[in-house]
């Protein structure tokens, strides 16, 4: 079924100043009293089903276009700027947790970008660039703001920034992040603006991510420009049309589509600004494919969410591969003005867009059904001084004759998607060749499954210290025991235990319980939780110090412990310095279940001492830091141990990695609590059975003023 008629076609084109020869042309007023009903308020400018009303819809969207921009006094100024040209072309943007194993290498203490980016090329097409993310799930767990986040990472800023630059000498630009909710930790004693600032331009970052946010502060732009030229904001809402002028990208979260592909509003009003299609959790892309692929604009590739495992199937890694080289390649034409939406195709669940300039015609075409399209797919006004090109399998193509029209035959994969080039020799560039068989070898290698690939969670191994014949002192004994144990986590997008994608069909911010069957034999643990003293003895007889030193018991003084804190809990200790020091002492750190049974007791109490929150029963934080370990002997479990909530969150023996995400388990909580936000991690003193998930990277990041230990046994 052929989709319109070529003259409402070549009419709707015009309108929407497509093709120079009706540059004139306006829809009669007739035309527009039958235009169907468009929501312009909406984020997707959604057609009628009817392609017979097809011509139409396209005059209302010229309409309202040219009226918007005269009612708006619209100034494209910023994106004819030469330091912005990047944007328009900016297709593909990664959404990177710094701490992915696949960038950060924590053994080599390397990020490793060039690896980072070939894998980028090999199964999405490559980046054109990427954020940073930095703190968020962690942030939170004590005073560190997000700019800390940053200056703690491996390197400091100039290791960062090392890392941008190598980016940067592969063609990719670079966003940081920007956490606006962010108000409950340490301040600057500056702007966040003027915070960012200095950041990008210590950095030379080339954009920000604006994070929960909609838009940028009018001072921003100057701020920026002042720093260093062509720095791009980005949101993660959608930016409200009159600051489109100072806004070159936005995100397309979570928008709704229907078979008829829509078209998306923001895109269609500026042509240079850059939409990158996203639903995080989402398995199946293809509807974000195909919108980005017929209204020209962009992917975010975000596999790691958080912490949280979303793989995309070969199928969608397969239709970006194809995509992007076209894009890139024909920038000029996604970006300028001769664009018709809902170009008239020749298959049922087969949809187009026309890109056009002088001797060039580009039709981008979706399939929109789980079956293969496999025929005549376009009909198209001939011009015998053309050839015809399919760009997605990368060969030369003979059109049929019909009339004055090419008939233009191709196969299309189960919401695939195709490409066709109607060129003028002298149009087509000296390499375009090479072009052709690039993507003629993308063809060969595509791959439509669309199984999404699981990560299998890994345990990693510790040392377990051979057995002691009696209580160590120091220690409690605890009792073997079988028993069904009940765990609480909050609903985070980092997930639980598991790889798969976790907070997407719950509740955000709920707890989520989980039980599991517990089989624990006699073992003994510390009373309570290792001190500044202690560690202090195990540093002067083992000689320790970590490989990487960064931040490693900051709080101390000349290698001393604070004065008058000889008693409090050693803070500032990463996982492998809690291990150490368990080492040298004969133990190990206790597993999770062992933690929670020594807090509990038999009985499965909520807290320590029983079933409610009391007062003088732990350091809620009403000191501002850590007490003494033994300063609250109201505090204690029923085995008899102290500080098993509040003051310092303990590390527990749990480490796991999926291949992408290291974590471990870190348990009663803490005195500190960050407050403004939901998005912080959990702070304050936790119940027994509170679970929270720790993302580890490196040492300088992982060593945190609210988490110590404890040590664990096993007994004969």
């Amino acid at each position: 079924m052929r989709m319109g008629s070529r003259r409402d076609f070549l009419k709707a084109a015009a309108a929407a100043g497509a093709i120079s020869a009706w540059e004139g042309w306006q829809p009669r007023a007739a035309e527009a009293a039958d235009a169907p009903p468009v929501d312009f308020a909406q984020n997707v400018l959604q057609p009628p089903d009817d392609p017979a009303q097809w011509p139409a819809f396209r005059a209302a969207l010229a309409k309202w276009r040219a009226e918007t921009k005269a009612r708006l006094h619209y100034n494209d100024a910023l994106y004819r700027r030469e330091d912005f040209a990047w944007s328009a072309s900016n297709y593909c943007c990664c959404f990177l947790m710094m701490c992915d194993e696949t960038f950060y290498d924590r053994r080599a203490g390397r990020y490793e970008v060039e690896s980072f980016l070939e894998r980028g090329r090999r199964e999405f097409g490559g980046y054109d660039s990427v954020v940073l993310w930095h703190a968020y799930p962690r942030i939170g767990l004590d005073e560190r703001n997000q700019f800390d986040f940053y200056r703690d990472m491996p390197g400091g800023l100039d290791g960062v920034r090392d890392a941008v630059r190598r980016f940067h000498a592969r063609g990719v630009k670079i966003y940081i992040d920007y956490n606006p909710w962010d108000t409950g930790t340490r301040r600057e004693g500056k702007s966040d603006l003027d915070a960012l600032a200095e950041m990008v331009g210590a950095l030379e970052a080339d954009g920000i991510f604006l994070d929960t946010m909609s838009r940028g502060a009018a001072e921003f732009r100057a701020k920026l420009d002042a720093v260093r030229p062509g720095v791009i904001l980005e949101g993660e809402g959608v930016v409200p049309l009159e600051l489109l002028h100072d806004h070159h990208a936005s995100w397309a979260q979570w928008f709704q589509y229907r078979e008829t592909p829509g078209v998306l509003r923001h895109k269609w009003f500026e042509r240079r600004h850059i939409q990158h299609q996203i639903a995080r959790w989402n398995l199946d892309h293809s509807d974000e494919l195909h919108a980005a692929w017929l209204n020209g604009s962009g992917m975010m590739v975000w596999e790691n969410v958080f912490g949280s495992m979303a793989p995309w199937c070969n199928r969608d890694r397969s239709l970006l591969r194809a995509m992007l080289p076209i894009q890139r390649r024909f920038t000029s034409l996604f970006g300028g003005e001769g664009w018709t939406p809902l170009a008239p195709a020749e298959r049922p669940g087969v949809y187009a867009s026309l890109w056009e300039t002088a001797g060039l015609r580009l039709w981008t075409l979706a399939n929109r059904k789980t079956e293969a399209a496999d025929g005549e797919l376009l009909k198209v006004a001939g011009r015998p001084e053309q050839r015809y090109f399919d760009l997605v399998s990368g060969r030369e193509v003979s059109a049929k004759t019909e009339g004055g029209d090419a008939v233009l035959s191709g196969a299309i994969g189960p919401r695939g998607i195709g490409c066709f080039l109607a060129a003028a020799e002298n149009t087509l560039g000296e390499d375009f060749a090479r072009f052709l068989e690039a993507q003629s070898r993308l063809n060969a290698q595509a791959d439509f499954n669309t199984v999404n690939s699981k990560l299998e969670i890994r345990a990693i191994p510790a040392r377990t210290p051979a057995p002691k014949a009696n209580v160590p002192e120091g220690m409690v004994e605890i009792p073997a025991a079988k028993f069904e144990m009940h765990v609480e986590m909050r609903v985070r997008e980092c997930g639980f235990y598991a790889a798969e994608p976790s907070a997407s069909a719950r509740k955000l911010h709920a707890i989520e319980r989980f039980s599991r069957r517990v089989e624990l034999k006699r073992y003994a643990i510390d009373e309570t939780p290792a001190t500044n003293a202690q560690f202090a003895a195990f540093l002067k007889a083992a000689g320790y110090r970590p490989k990487r030193p960064e931040n490693f018991l900051k709080h101390w003084a000349d290698g001393h412990p604070p004065a008058g804190k000889e008693d409090h809990p050693v803070v500032y200790v990463d996982l492998d310095d809690a291990r150490a020091y368990s080492a040298w002492a004969g133990k190990r750190l206790p597993t999770e279940d062992e933690w929670q049974f020594a807090a509990q007791g038999t009985d499965g109490r909520t807290f320590p001492w029983g079933n409610r929150m009391e007062p003088d029963r732990c350091n809620g934080g009403e000191g501002k830091g850590t007490t003494p370990v033994k300063a609250f002997p109201r505090g204690r479990s029923p085995f008899g141990c102290y500080d098993l909530c509040g003051n310092v969150w303990h590390w527990t023996e749990s480490e796991r990695s999926d291949g992408r995400t290291r974590f471990c388990i870190v348990r009663g909580g803490s005195y500190f609590a960050a407050q403004g936000s939901g998005w912080y991690m959990d702070g304050g003193p936790r119940p027994a059975n509170f679970a929270a998930k720790f993302l580890l990277m490196w040492p300088g990041l992982d060593r945190c003023a609210t988490v110590g230990f404890r040590c664990a046994a096993d007994l004969d």
